[in-house]
């Protein structure tokens, strides 16, 4: 196996890489990932599919991938994928931080969601992940327990820590028992708020303990989502209205990655008021290229390629100089997400469209070449908007007037 070099740690072989070595390392940029290319989940993609992803986010310096569940055969796909580019060329890095989702009672059906009660499905979920986890330890370097699975605006299905404590302190058993890989690291990935980073509702002692318990912290902070629902940051002050629409642009997104820092910051000032210093990474963090709802015009205007663009860069540097891991939220377009709404905002956030177009963050990517001889579905990686800006600007709406947003 061919060696790789890494700008903090000493020269190391590719498959004794941890969590530990990859996570905060900027040379291993990571990204969410799913997939899916139609509007169900019942359509899976195929393993020539997968690899044809595997080979486009590899291309563009992609190195560690998120998944959400195993409930479906989409996340051990991802893994075989890998696994057969690896067996193909020795050289073909790419790892996993492998979801395990985890609901209350009840989730997702027609009676009340018990959210102090657990899903009967959970303890399956977790030995699937475990059994993926055993199977292809070479990849898959951390098993996140839930996702969003304590925030409790998430009303079909969140559950109290204490249920997040249980199967985590599960895993950390197995760890100790050689029942899992000793350097696999166990989190769960939540809001910023679930974490402590928020309101005093989530400062339970079950929270302190499951920091206690987990390896690191994984945090979702998403400031395009509070271009609606927190303003405080949006909109063009009176005293810029004298500045260029890019200008004032660019610094409405300055504070939306300000705002994502500070949210970042309170998580870690929190944990570290419960006696435990370990490392916090984003686990989700992105912003949606197009809406047709509170986040377009009429909205907040937040939506669109240039200002994805600018906070993809904004937020990849800001974690690149931070040692901060980002899994950025996310790599293809997936349309199943709100499949009854296609201008939703839930399908956009991809860098990519689901036919294989690179979105203005990534044109620069295209203008190198690095994407030559790759395909989606048959599609070369071309640029949106056939690569013409006057056209994409056309989409690109400014900010509203702060006040009015306040309001």
């Amino acid at each position: 196996m061919a060696a790789c070099s890494t700008k903090n740690q000493p020269v190391m072989e590719v498959n004794s890489l941890t969590a530990a070595d990859i996570l905060g390392n900027p040379d291993y940029q990571a990204i969410s990932y799913g997939g899916y290319r139609g509007t169900t989940r019942d359509e899976q993609p195929t393993i020539a599919e997968l690899k044809e992803d595997m080979l486009i986010l590899s291309a563009m310096g992609i190195k560690v991938l998120r998944t959400y569940n195993v409930q479906f055969p989409h996340a051990g796909n991802v893994l075989k994928a890998i696994r057969e580019l690896k067996q193909a060329d020795p050289n073909f890095e790419m790892y996993v931080m492998l979801g395990a989702w985890i609901d209350c009672k009840n989730a997702w059906t027609d009676l009340p969601p018990d959210h102090d009660q657990e899903s009967e499905q959970n303890a399956g979920e977790i030995d699937r992940a475990v059994a993926l986890a055993n199977e292809y330890p070479d990849i898959v370097k951390v098993i996140a327990v839930g996702n969003e699975a304590m925030v409790k605006w998430a009303t079909s299905y969140f559950v109290q820590p204490g249920v997040i404590l249980k199967w985590v302190t599960h895993l950390q058993n197995l760890k100790a028992e050689g029942k899992l890989a000793s350097d696999c690291w166990i989190t769960s990935s939540d809001n910023f708020a679930s974490w402590g980073g928020g309101d005093a509702e989530y400062h339970v002692p079950d929270l302190t303990a499951l920091i206690k318990a987990v390896d690191y912290l994984s945090i979702h902070t998403y400031p395009m989502h509070d271009t609606h629902y927190n303003p405080v940051f949006w909109g063009v002050p009176a005293e810029g209205e004298g500045s260029s629409e890019k200008e004032q642009i660019q610094l409405a997104m300055d504070r939306a990655k300000d705002y994502a820092v500070s949210q970042y910051n309170a998580v870690v000032e929190y944990m570290k008021a419960q006696g435990v210093d370990k490392p916090v990474h984003i686990g989700e963090t992105g912003w949606a290229s197009s809406s047709n709802g509170f986040y377009g015009d009429p909205g907040s205007r937040a939506t669109d390629e240039y200002k994805q663009s600018l906070f993809y860069q904004q937020i990849r540097d800001w974690s690149d100089e931070n040692g901060v891991s980002c899994f950025f939220f996310e790599a293809f377009n997936e349309p199943w997400k709100d499949a009854a709404n296609p201008g939703g905002s839930e399908n956009h956030f991809g860098l990519f469209t689901v036919d294989g177009k690179a979105k203005y963050a990534l044109w620069p990517l295209v203008d190198e070449g690095i994407f030559d001889g790759l395909s989606r579905g048959g599609n070369p990686i071309v640029k949106t908007f056939n690569g013409n800006e006057t056209e994409l600007f056309q989409t690109v709406a400014l900010p509203p007037d702060a006040t009015a947003v306040a309001q």
